[in-house]
């Protein structure tokens, strides 16, 4: 190859539309929900299982056993509760932290040929995650409610009927407010997590490129196995905060009046340190196929939209 069609080649490679993300992003998003849910209902009910009173177990002894009791009692489709409200959230979520990737990168860009350095990825993947708050807070809290209702007991099975039932009620409880409880938690869950979550899967996006290979040509088996650790070293980062996080987010009105400071100190003093990775087996089994999914049905879109819209 020449020195001008290589150059060529560099720029289309290194070209960044914010647009082609946000859509790429949505469909990855959509993969990512199909696939991980089920973990995701077990490690938000374990972590926020009451804490059992002296001398009797705990609700749920772990993932399997969690994982056990919810189909026994709640069938198969019990790990799927509260779908309803990221499914539907899911395309904007995702679009718009892809969109916040491809932004973040464009901005620190100099000129079309440029290749960003892996602190320049780290950014743009922190200014995706703080686009995305806005989407997830209020997503995150109607489904970790559903998610946990049923377990709670029978006293709480209907008191939402759905993710609308569930947003009324919040809104009348406390308005806006109520709706987006949890929105400083999920900051500080997605920002450093987000850009994890990109350094990791960019890094290894080109680590595992053959040589002589452009981006577009590396193997479905490659991007997946870029995605899945991804995934896992996004949730190293999360798992804390989002204990806090949901936590948070499902305990009833007045429980921490000063929010997340609240719920970090009592949760020490209660329980200790260890809980703030509870609910890591389910999600570190749920990190790798759900965001290897992600990620592939992403370049997997991308790849579509390029080659229908080269110019865009």
């Amino acid at each position: 190859m020449s020195p001008e069609k290589d150059d060529k080649a560099t720029a289309k490679q290194n070209k960044i539309s914010p647009g082609k993300n946000f859509i790429a992003g949505g469909v990855g998003g959509a993969c990512c929900v199909a696939t991980g849910h089920p973990l995701d209902t077990i490690k938000v009910r374990l972590q926020t299982m009451p804490k059992p009173a002296p001398g009797q177990p705990p609700m749920f002894t772990g993932t399997f056993d969690c994982a056990r009791k919810t189909v026994v009692n709640e069938g198969f489709l019990g790990l799927y509760k509260g779908m309803g409200a990221p499914l539907a959230g899911v395309m904007p979520v995702f679009a718009v932290c892809f969109f916040g990737f491809g932004l973040g990168k464009k901005i620190q860009q100099k000129h079309p040929n440029e290749e960003l350095t892996l602190l320049q990825i780290f950014n743009a993947g922190m200014i995706a995650g703080v686009f995305t708050t806005v989407i997830m807070t209020p997503g995150e809290r109607i489904k970790c409610l559903l998610q946990i209702q049923q377990a709670a007991g029978s006293a709480a099975t209907t008191r939402y009927k759905g993710p609308v039932d569930c947003v009324r009620q919040l809104y009348k409880e406390g308005g806006i407010r109520s709706i987006y409880r949890g929105t400083c938690a999920t900051l500080l869950r997605d920002v450093p997590a987000s850009g994890t979550w990109f350094l990791t899967y960019e890094f290894l996006q080109k680590m595992l490129l053959p040589k002589g290979k452009s981006r577009s040509e590396i193997s479905p088996i490659r991007t997946m196995f870029a995605g899945g650790m991804a995934g896992v070293f996004n949730w190293i980062v999360a798992i804390g905060p989002d204990v806090l996080k949901s936590r948070l987010q499902t305990a009833p009105q007045g429980t921490y009046p000063r929010g997340i400071r609240d719920v970090f100190r009592r949760t020490l003093a209660e329980e200790g340190v260890t809980a703030l990775y509870r609910g890591l087996t389910p999600v570190m089994l749920r990190a790798f196929p759900a965001n290897a999914a992600c990620f592939l049905g992403f370049e997997v879109a991308m790849k579509a939209l390029n080659w229908a819209a080269p110019s865009w």
